[in-house]
């Protein structure tokens, strides 16, 4: 299965195989193991494995440095797959490819030389090291700091909920080179940050959801890391080089949305027809069939919203408005699905012998993750009027 997806001109018929490859490996591999390790909170080795033999973590970087170099509305129709059955482990290559996004996108060529060949091929795996306890939206408020130290910067501070934290190796991780400087964004740069002496994996956190896959804290003392890890090797241009890859995450948490949308709505229709109350199955219950109506709406919906800001993003557009409208939408969407899924079920939907309460448990992370919904909203409204100004 080495590099199962690897083709580097990828037209119709040649994405519909990628689709096929991906949803045969979900059925195969995935679903018969899915519930066991998400209760279990089990992190799923063998499936990392898999996942670089299928070459998913190259799978948005250039062929150039051994990727698949997939195009974004591939990429998320692959991530909607996968979502619809198991949304975490879709967490362990989207951080990993923003990390290789950071890179691609703004560093050295030396850095991009160095680093892209081992991240596409899952040598080292990663994420980004951008949160803090006190800092999530507000990314300008980040305290941890990077001092100069003649061929070294000397890293010190904290970042929490990590993703990858604890199995990666690598991350583009967020710091303040000039704590002083104002506006605060101009003393913020990006580096990226292998685990070495100095950094410390601290603890790993409990969550209501998102199970199987390490979210953890980072301890940062004394950490010295080499000058040319800075991307880019400017300082001063961190939170535009993390602000840059914004919408190709919101992209990814959309369509980890429409994954848990659609599964929720395949849970619900098939549990209707076959459950029957009064003699006929529930899904000839006018009730039921509002309901379902009413899924099956919003998860094509979601679908429609997030493949056409993937578009946008592929034909080089800026794209935060309609990545921001597909993050928002889709992600209430699949919390909306899960729960009328849930309902659907009745009592056996509050049991852990049945698939929906996990997709109930996951769905809040795609309202939180890559810019809470309410930022979202406010994203869009000011993009809204910045396009169409009153005449």
């Amino acid at each position: 299965m080495k590099n199962a997806l690897r083709n580097t001109q990828f037209d119709a018929e040649d994405e519909a195989q990628v689709l096929d490859t991906i949803e045969r490996w979900v059925a195969r591999e995935l679903k018969p193991i899915v519930r066991e390790y998400d209760h279990a909170d089990r992190y799923p080795t063998q499936v990392v494995e898999q996942m670089k033999d299928l070459g998913l973590f190259g799978a948005t970087i250039n062929p150039e440095y051994g990727g698949l170099g997939l195009s974004a509305g591939t990429y998320a129709k692959i991530v909607m797959s996968i979502s619809s059955v198991w949304m975490s482990i879709t967490g362990i290559i989207n951080s990993h490819l923003m990390l290789a996004l950071a890179i691609e996108k703004y560093g050295t060529p030396e850095q991009k030389a160095k680093w892209l060949p081992k991240i596409a091929s899952g040598e080292i795996r990663g994420g980004l090291a951008l949160t803090e306890a006190d800092a999530g939206t507000d990314l300008q408020g980040i305290r941890t700091t990077a001092r100069r130290d003649g061929d070294h910067y000397v890293i010190n501070g904290t970042k929490m909920w990590i993703t990858n934290g604890a199995e990666g190796s690598c991350f583009a991780m967020l710091v303040k080179t000039d704590p002083d400087a104002q506006p605060r964004y101009k003393g913020m740069s990006l580096f990226i940050a292998p685990k070495m002496e100095g950094f410390t994996v601290g603890r790993k956190l409990e969550k209501l959801g998102y199970k199987s896959i390490d979210t953890v804290e980072m301890v940062f003392d004394d950490y010295r890391v080499p000058a040319d890890h800075l991307i880019g090797g400017v300082e001063g241009q961190g939170f535009f080089q993390t602000t840059g890859g914004l919408e190709l995450g919101r992209i990814n948490v959309a369509s980890r949305g429409v994954g848990i949308a659609e599964g929720a709505l395949k849970l619900a229709a098939d549990y209707a027809q076959t459950r029957k109350t009064f003699g006929k199955p529930i899904c000839e219950h006018q009730a039921i069939q509002l309901k379902l109506g009413e899924m099956a709406t919003r998860a094509r919906a979601a679908r429609l919203l997030t493949l056409d800001a993937a578009a946008a993003f592929d034909r080089g557009e800026r794209c935060d408005m309609e990545a921001g409208m597909a993050k928002y939408f889709s992600s209430e969407a699949a919390l909306e699905n899960a729960i009328e899924g849930m309902r659907i079920h009745g009592a056996y939907g509050y049991s852990k012998e049945y698939d929906i309460e996990r997709l109930y448990r996951d769905a809040p992370l795609t309202c939180i993750g890559e810019g809470t919904n309410e930022m979202q909203r406010i994203i869009i409204a000011k993009q809204l009027i910045k396009r169409n100004p009153a005449a």
